[in-house]
């Protein structure tokens, strides 16, 4: 059984490199097909056509792309990203703060979702059929309805406009008190919260009540064994598997939610890096962010992936 659980794991990975790879060559050539002569918006308006040829011939861009791919890829093996055509310096170092600052705003979400969604979820499950279940159902699909940009100007409009309570914008750099992190944070994450949380809420409910249906869980309820008990011993670590595929899942909308919060509350992040990059066709800026993002989405799906098979009873 082991060796069986060993073999699934390693082929899981295997699938994972693979489809890392498929990714940051269509990761690149999605980017290099962008509208706009990357050495014309550099040099501006005034450039003479001499001027912008010698700057695409030191960029390299006129260079096949196959190889431009290949010269990118055997500089992130090597753990080189690039210099940005834009700011001329490492990519890297670019990167660096923001990649702080947008897992701050993804681990202060995600410590606020996951509790928040698995308890209503769980508890949801528990009490199927009544006022409460089906009061969290409709507020679960109500949420999933709206997208995040909706609940992002939605949350401005209430909060900063009307109540003026918390500010339009999240300036970090403003942050010098347990008070003032509250408020720049509480926005952008409220509304990362309200748009993972739901998806998160329905599929662990399923989760549950689909374990809760199987003849075990049901012999347990004759023996004697109270709701709580019955759920908690035995549901739940059976359900493990699939309540990890659903945060796994909830918490990859991460990757495009956390794209259009930046943008909206001009949170210095990697998504609004990428999204400012992407107006001066800054390239090797472009596709280290979408290269991020594509990597932190699989390493969720494939973790996922992993514990569902660890946590199987019958390949155990």
């Amino acid at each position: 059984m082991k060796s069986g659980v060993l073999k699934l794991v390693v082929k899981r990975l295997a699938v994972a490199v693979v489809t890392l790879l498929i990714v940051l060559f269509a990761v690149f050539f999605a980017t290099s097909m962008l509208p706009g002569d990357t050495a014309s918006i550099l040099l501006g308006q005034a450039a003479t056509p001499e001027a912008v040829a010698g700057l695409r011939e030191a960029m390299h861009l006129n260079d096949p792309a196959i190889l431009r791919f290949l010269r990118w890829l055997f500089g992130l093996l090597h753990g080189d990203l690039g210099t940005s055509y834009a700011n001329d310096m490492p990519v890297a170092a670019l990167i660096g703060g923001r990649f702080v600052n947008t897992m701050k705003l993804a681990g202060i979400t995600t410590l606020m979702s996951v509790p928040l969604a698995l308890t209503l979820g769980i508890t949801a499950a528990m009490l199927r059929g009544s006022l409460y279940d089906r009061a969290v159902t409709v507020l679960s699909i109500g949420v999933i309805s709206v997208p995040e940009f909706m609940v992002a100007t939605l949350a401005v409009l209430l909060f900063a406009v009307y109540l003026r309570w918390l500010p339009a914008l999240s300036s970090v750099n403003e942050a010098h008190s347990l008070a003032d992190i509250v408020r720049i944070y509480a926005m952008p994450v409220i509304t990362l919260t309200f748009v993972i949380s739901a998806q998160m809420i329905r599929m662990t409910r399923a989760a549950v009540i689909e374990t809760l249906s199987t003849p075990y869980v049901e012999m347990a309820l004759l023996k004697g064994a109270s709701r709580s008990r019955m759920v908690l011993k035995h549901a739940l670590p059976n359900a493990l598997g699939p309540i990890v595929n659903a945060v796994a899942l909830s918490l990859s909308y991460l990757v495009g939610g956390v794209i259009i919060v930046e943008t909206i509350f001009n949170y210095p992040g990697i998504a609004k890096l990428m999204v400012d990059a992407v107006a001066t066709r800054d390239l090797p800026l472009i596709q280290s962010c979408a290269m991020i993002f594509c990597l932190g989405y699989l390493l969720l799906i494939t973790a996922a992936d992993i514990v569902a098979i660890m946590s199987n009873p019958r390949l155990r």
